[in-house]
């Protein structure tokens, strides 16, 4: 069973699992997902400003939220 890109981007976010989130940003086919991604990591490492990484930070959790609820849930088999 292979866990989507969305659970796995929101648990390295809430986490603070940033070197698996660069991983994921490389690796997923989600484009829009790997830019929000990016903009956030930037702005963790680069941004002088607090607010402006809590923005990028609030757009990429607003952006997996919009995704999950369009994706077909995973069904495990038994």
């Amino acid at each position: 069973m292979e866990i989507p890109d969305y659970d796995k981007a929101l648990y390295y976010t809430l986490w603070g699992q940033w070197d698996e989130l660069l991983v994921l940003m490389v690796r997923t086919n989600d484009d829009m997902l790997s830019k929000k991604i990016q903009l956030f990591l930037h702005a963790y490492h680069y941004a002088p400003e607090q607010t402006k990484i809590i923005e990028t930070h609030d757009e990429l959790l607003y952006y997996i939220d919009h995704a999950m609820k369009y994706t077909p849930p995973v069904a495990m088999e038994v």
